[in-house]
């Protein structure tokens, strides 16, 4: 059944309808109608002359009311004002709609109101017509009874906290990123429904205490129980599951699917994989339920202030939820919403992984630069201070967040120097690693980004080998300007690879990607939000390939001198930097015209007969070679 609710607002005239009726309709954010605006002219002729309506005249006339109840309900909850002052009157405005149909009355003296209706002006209904409408009400039994001594506000507080309305949006799971994309909605104006599961002696109540927690959350529903939680929602329900990927998203589809119903929406808000988004989509879709997977950035803060937003699956019913997602995302230099449509099936999921993958490179990065300019003898302070004065030409929120973890104190110590150098991970960087490698797409440094943190990992084995091995690196002989365009050469050599990885990505599986639009998305809320990623936008509207640029490529030109001192030094020096390293080694191998794959095509020709190209045979041909 359709949860939309019509609320006719009823009374004799002067009793404040209009003026409810329109505040409730904007606490509700639902559409408003005055019934006086339906009457056709013949009733309005017959009032202004002073001559009350028979029953007759009102039949079209609430007929024509009711079918504008019905059409609305199709769409959305709406409030109707209306007299309705006999009973039959309200059996015709509820008809074929009455479990969706709220009652409000307005009540007052009749010194109130004619009292009220003698200030009025340009109405049609003169104030000796007022006796007849009381000596003709009805009173309902069904109807929320409201005084109008009350205030206005009042009056509304009353009703909204008496009716409740079905809530716009869900969210399931109230995490950290669940809770701050709650709040976010809410304070954006929107009615919505929050559900967390309960578990009885370590999880109970965690919907109601949130709830409770926040002012912005006052007219939210809160549930622990699916049923309940799925049903204060209109239809098509717009549910965003905000659960950790993997196993358990499909075991919450599979607890809401007996209680959706056909056209109803899930939005998968978690780092889930591309191609179970793609799964999920297709199994959904043989039931009628439509499935988005959006990619969320920006961490805590970021859902709660605006993040950046990568919504993927069908466009049409992408427009259906684009209004909440576009008003709770970060918003672009232009006031633009960092949110945007970005194509079919998992293609949100994927840009958001691949968003991940370079937001470990850019992490790499920092983290190289920070050993490499305390090799050189600087304490967390002084590097801090460095890094703030990169912000002119290499400005980003890692760099920022970067700054203010150097600066930080433990004591009479820095706390940096008190971490652990055990580097975790989620698993979106093992994902673009996998993908890269499936769609052919060289993405190496994100691969060495991964592989450094997986490294890491293994702190036993390293300090046996160190002392074993005797690896032990000297001070560095490197000037500050060097280690910067080092950075900032490896930067424009991690966003190629990744943009160029969404590329590959489109046309294999045919999803129309904006790569111009999934950068100008990524210029606030995300965490490789920066200054380059807004110089890309305009740069990636001529052509995908950012090394095709001549700004650019002057820029990488001017850059590489400083790489390469700087890889030189840190090997020569047995400091380990594999993502500067591999960003110049990749560039190395991009732009040489003639590689040596030709030793490895002519290996595979010897071993597993697999042919190879001439060069002096310009008809494509492939050749093999006995090379016994």
């Amino acid at each position: 059944m359709n949860s939309n609710k019509v609320i006719y607002i009823m009374g004799v005239s002067g009793c404040g309808k209009s003026t409810i009726g329109q505040m409730l309709a904007k606490r509700f954010k639902i559409p408003f109608f005055d019934g006086d605006d339906f009457h056709p002219q013949s009733n309005i002729d017959k009032m202004s002359s002073g001559l009350p309506l028979n029953d007759a005249d009102r039949l079209g006339w609430l007929q024509t009311l009711n079918e504008l109840a019905k059409t609305e309900l199709q769409k959305s909850s709406c409030v109707i004002v209306c007299s309705a002052l006999k009973e039959s009157y309200r059996t015709l405005l509820s008809k074929g709609v009455e479990d969706q149909t709220a009652w409000v009355h307005l009540v007052g003296s009749y010194n109130q109101i004619v009292e009220r209706l003698n200030k009025r002006e340009n109405h049609f209904m003169d104030s000796s017509l007022l006796q007849s409408q009381f000596d003709t009400l009805e009173n309902p039994s069904n109807a929320l009874e409201i005084n109008i001594g009350l205030t206005p506000e009042e009056i509304v507080d009353k009703i909204t906290k008496d009716i409740k309305m079905k809530s716009e949006f869900g969210l399931f799971g109230l995490g950290v990123m669940g809770k701050s994309l709650s709040r976010n909605l809410a304070q954006k104006g929107f009615n919505i429904s929050v559900f967390n599961r309960e578990v009885k002696g370590t999880e109970e109540d965690v919907a109601i205490h949130f709830k409770n927690s926040h002012k912005e959350l006052d007219s939210a529903q809160a549930f622990s129980d699916i049923q309940g939680f799925v049903n204060s929602l209109q239809t098509p329900r717009r549910i965003m599951l905000m659960v950790n990927a993997g196993k358990i998203t499909d075991y919450v589809i599979e607890d809401l699917i007996p209680f959706l119903s056909e056209g109803d929406i899930l939005i998968d808000g978690g780092n889930s994989n591309y191609i179970k988004t793609k799964e999920r989509y297709d199994y959904l879709k043989s039931k009628n339920i439509h499935f988005i997977g959006v990619g969320v950035s920006g961490g805590e803060q970021g859902a709660l202030k605006g993040p950046s937003i990568m919504p993927g699956g069908n466009k049409e019913i992408y427009n259906l939820v684009k209004p909440y997602l576009e008003s709770i995302a970060a918003k672009d230099d232009n006031n633009l919403p960092c949110c945007t449509y970005i194509g079919e099936e998992g293609s949100g999921h994927f840009v958001k992984m691949v968003h991940n993958g370079i937001e470990y490179v850019e992490m790499q990065l920092l983290a190289e630069v920070f050993t490499i300019l305390k090799t050189m003898g600087k304490t967390p302070d002084e590097v801090a201070d460095i890094l703030e004065s990169w912000k002119p030409k290499a400005d980003s929120y890692l760099l920022g967040i970067t700054v203010d973890i150097l600066r930080k104190k433990d004591g009479n110590d820095w706390l940096i120097n008190k971490i652990v150098d055990k580097a975790g991970n989620k698993g979106t960087g093992n994902w673009t690693t996998i993908a890269a490698a499936q769609l052919g797409a060289p993405s190496t440094l994100i691969a060495s980004a991964l592989f450094a943190r997986y490294t890491s990992f293994y702190k036993d084995e390293r300090l046996q080998a160190s002392i074993n091995l005797n690896i032990n690196p000297s001070i560095l002989n490197l000037e500050i300007e060097d280690v910067c365009n080092a950075y900032q050469f490896a930067r424009i050599i991690n966003h190629y690879q990744g943009l160029k990885l969404i590329s590959e990505a489109g046309k294999s599986y045919g999803w129309h990607l904006n790569l111009s639009e999934i950068a100008r998305i990524w210029t606030n809320g995300c965490i490789i939000k920066s200054d380059f990623m807004v110089e890309l936008i305009p740069v990636l509207k001529e052509d995908d390939n950012i090394l095709k640029n001549k700004l650019i490529i002057n820029r990488v030109k001017a850059l590489k001198p400083s790489i390469n001192k700087v890889v030189s030094e840190c090997v020569l020096k047995e400091l380990t930097a594999p993502c500067l390293s591999e960003s110049v080694n990749f560039l190395n191998a991009y732009a040489t015209a003639n590689s040596s794959a030709n030793i490895i095509q002519a290996q595979r020709d010897y071993f597993g007969a697999h042919t190879y190209q001439r060069t002096d045979d310009n008809s494509g041909k492939f050749h093999h070679t006995n090379w016994n």
